[in-house]
């Protein structure tokens, strides 16, 4: 199935959270932070400004994105969760 965001909306794909072990104990996934950063997999056209002219997005498909721990909507698509969020809810690219 092919989605495709609308407006300044985003697809983002979590990167897996590290598995991290503290003096020899496996921390269970319920106890794990939620990861903050991903990989754009779709961007919406942009925007609509004040004056009818289309703001362009600055992220692209394939970019690594760093974003709030909160942010955006959990979504699944054929199995695999997803977040759509809008593009101001990034706060920078990565690499």
């Amino acid at each position: 199935m092919h989605v495709k965001p609308l407006a300044d909306r985003v697809l983002i794909k979590p990167l897996e959270a590290e598995e991290s072990k503290r003096g020899g104990i496996i921390i269970p996934d319920t106890a794990k932070e939620k990861p903050q950063q991903g990989e754009v997999m779709e961007v919406g056209p942009g925007r609509v400004g004040e004056e009818g002219d289309k703001i362009p997005m600055e992220v692209k498909k394939g970019d690594r994105v760093l974003y709030g721990k909160y942010s955006g909507t959990e979504v699944t698509v054929d199995n695999i969760e997803y977040l759509i969020m809008r593009e101001s809810d990034i706060f920078a690219i990565i690499g």
